[in-house]
C-alpha cells in the first residue's frame, strides 16, 4: 500500500522543525568558546540571543503574509536556504556587534518557517487531522533542541564551533532543494498523488475550500480579532518558558549543579524530550475532542491543562536542591507548556483560513517578543538576585494569565467574518 502523500509532507515538515531547532539551539551549546573567543559578558550573550528573537518576531506577520501569497514551496525554500546561511555565517562574527547583527538576520530567516509550514498544513491535511500534524511538527522542534544539546557539545568539542556551524549551513541547504523539487502548493498539482486522496483531502481540508492563493486581509481588519488578541497574548507568554529551554537551561543547569558539557546537555535534554511527547499527546487530545464535536474545546482545554502543569512544575522546580528533581519538575513544566502549541496554532488555522500564514505568523511574533525579553531578563535577575527564583515565579504567574485567556478564546469566530 503506498505511504499517502500528505504524511510525506508531515515528514517533511517534521524534518524541518528539526533543523529549525538545531540550527537555534546551537548558539547555546557554543556559549563557552564564543564568549570566550570575543570576550562577551553574560549579559551581552543574552542580548545576543535575544537579536535573534528580535529578527523572528518582526518578520513573523510580513512573512506569513508572503507565505499566503507564493504558497509554502517557494516560502519554506527560500527562507530555509537563507537561515542556513547565517548560521554558517555567523561562524565569521568577529565582535559583539557583528554577531548581535547576523543573529538578527538569522532571526529574521527563520521567521518564515512555521507560517509557511501553516499554509503548507492549511492546503494538505483534512481539518480533523490539524491537531496531530501540529503536534508532531512541533515535537520535532523539540527533539531536534534535545538532541541537539549532547551531540551539538560533542560536536563543537571535536570540531571547533566553526566548523560545526558550516555543517549546519549544508544540511539546511540540502533541505530545501529536496523540498523545492518534491512539495506541490495544490496537491492537485503533485504528480504522485492518488485519485482517493486527492478527493479525501479536498473534501475535508477546512469545508472543502480550494488552496488558491489567499486575498488581502487588511491589518486593520485582522486586529479586530479578539480571539487573535487572545493568543497573541497567550503565546508571549508560553515562549517565557519555551525560549528559557533552548537559550538558557544548558548554561543554567551547568552552573547550578557544577556539570560538565556532556553531563549538562543530557540533563537538559530531557525536559525537552517532555516537550516532544506533550506536542504529540495534546495534538492527539486535539484531534480526539473536535471529531467528538466539540470543536471549541478541542483547543481550550488541552492549553489550560498544559499551562496550569507549567504553573505547578516551574514552582516546585526552585525547590529541589539536587539536579533530578528539578530536571523533574521542569520537564513537567515543558511538557504543560509544549501541549499549548497545537491548540494555539490550530486556533489560528481555524480563524484564519486563506489566511492562515499571516494570522499563525502574527500570534508567533508576539509570542517571541516574549522570547526577546527573556534573553537578557534571564541573567539580569541572576545578577540582581543571585538565584533564578525570581525568573520561574514570574513565569508561573504568567503561565495562570495564559491559561485565563483561553478561558475566553472562541475558535468558531472567524476573521473572515469580520466586517471591513
Amino acid at each position: 500500500m503506498p505511504i499517502p502523500r500528505r504524511a510525506l509532507v508531515v515528514t517533511g515538515t517534521f524534518l524541518l522543525s528539526v533543523l529549525l531547532y538545531v540550527d537555534r539551539v546551537c548558539i547555546s551549546t557554543a556559549k563557552g568558546p564564543i564568549t570566550k573567543e570575543l570576550g562577551l559578558t553574560d549579559t551581552q550573550f543574552g542580548w545576543v540571543m535575544s537579536s535573534f528573537a528580535i529578527g523572528y518576531a518582526l518578520f513573523q506577520t510580513p512573512s506569513g503574509m508572503l507565505a499566503d501569497k507564493i504558497g509554502g514551496r517557494k516560502i519554506l525554500a527560500a527562507i530555509v536556504t537563507l537561515w542556513s546561511l547565517f548560521t554558517g555565517l555567523s561562524a565569521l562574527a568577529w565582535n559583539y556587534t557583528s554577531l548581535l547583527v547576523i543573529r538578527f538576520l538569522f532571526g529574521a530567516g527563520e521567521a518564515g518557517a512555521f507560517p509557511g509550514m501553516a499554509r503548507a498544513v492549511y492546503s494538505w491535511i483534512p481539518t480533523r487531522e490539524r491537531g496531530l500534524v501540529k503536534g508532531i511538527n512541533f515535537s520535532g522542534s523539540r527533539l531536534g533542541a534535545a538532541f541537539a544539546l549532547p551531540v551539538l557539545a560533542t560536536a563543537i568539542d571535536s570540531l571547533g564551533w566553526k566548523l560545526t556551524f558550516a555543517v549546519l549551513m549544508g544540511v539546511g541547504c540540502l533541505w530545501s532543494l529536496a523540498w523545492w523539487l518534491w512539495f506541490r502548493d495544490d496537491p492537485k498539482d503533485h504528480p504522485n498523488i492518488s485519485a482517493g486522496e486527492l478527493a479525501y483531502i479536498i473534501a475535508h481540508r477546512q469545508a472543502g475550500a480550494d488552496s488558491a492563493p489567499a486575498g488581502k486581509l487588511p491589518l486593520g481588519v485582522m486586529f479586530r480579532s479578539a480571539g487573535l488578541w487572545l493568543m497573541m497574548v497567550q503565546y508571549l507568554f508560553a515562549n517565557f518558558t519555551t525560549f528559557f529551554c533552548l537559550t538558557w537551561l544548558y548554561p543554567h543547569v551547568k552552573a547550578t549543579f557544577k556539570l560538565n558539557s556532556a553531563d549538562a546537555g543530557l540533563y537538559s535534554m530531557v525536559p525537552l524530550l517532555c516537550g516532544a511527547l506533550g506536542n504529540v499527546i495534546s495534538g492527539w487530545l486535539v484531534d480526539r475532542i473536535y471529531a467528538s464535536g466539540r470543536h471549541a474545546l478541542s483547543r481550550k482545554l488541552p492549553a489550560i491543562f498544559g499551562f496550569a502543569l507549567t504553573a505547578v512544575g516551574m514552582v516546585m522546580s526552585v525547590r529541589q536542591a539536587e539536579v533530578g528533581p528539578a530536571i523533574f519538575w521542569l520537564s513537567l513544566a515543558v511538557f504543560g507548556v509544549d501541549m499549548v502549541l497545537s491548540p494555539s496554532w490550530s486556533f489560528c488555522i481555524d480563524i484564519g483560513g486563506k489566511n492562515a500564514g499571516q494570522v499563525s505568523g502574527t500570534m508567533n511574533m508576539a509570542g517571541n517578543i516574549g522570547s526577546a525579553i527573556i534573553g537578557p531578563l534571564f541573567p539580569t535577575l541572576l545578577l540582581w538576585t543571585g538565584s533564578a527564583n525570581v525568573f520561574f515565579y514570574i513565569v508561573a504567574v504568567c503561565s495562570v494569565l495564559a491559561a485565563t485567556c483561553w478561558t475566553f478564546a472562541d475558535s468558531t469566530k472567524k476573521i473572515s467574518g469580520l466586517p471591513a
